[in-house]
């Protein structure tokens, strides 16, 4: 995707969120993001989307057997958390001293 229209998200690598829909939904639990695909439009979070993928002993893995690993889920299924207010909230962008800062629309906090 060229620069031009790459789109800009509200979550990176690091924050809390929560996931607000899917098997893995839980919108008091706020889990920490390991990873964004920015091109895909996904983040891998920890502890969610756990898939399992069995292996065959090899050079590197000289045991094999069962490997959990955590996929990317779609940004849309997160929503930032707001360790202020304790819940889910959404973002708005403030410029200041020509910087960019998000900022909680529930409590007002910068994050």
């Amino acid at each position: 995707m060229s620069n031009r229209f790459r789109p800009k998200y509200n979550i990176k690598k690091g924050d809390q969120v929560v996931v607000i829909a899917g098997a893995d939904k839980d919108r008091s639990n706020p889990r920490l993001v390991k990873e964004v695909l920015v091109d895909e439009g996904k983040v891998v979070v920890e502890g969610v989307n756990i898939k399992t993928r069995h292996t065959k002993p090899s050079a590197q893995n000289t045991r094999g057997g069962i490997i959990k690993k955590e996929a990317p889920i779609h940004i849309s299924n997160v929503m930032l958390w707001d360790p202020k207010a304790k819940a889910p909230t959404r973002v708005k962008r403030v410029r200041e001293n020509g910087k960019t800062a998000r900022v909680s629309k529930k409590s007002g906090e910068k994050l």
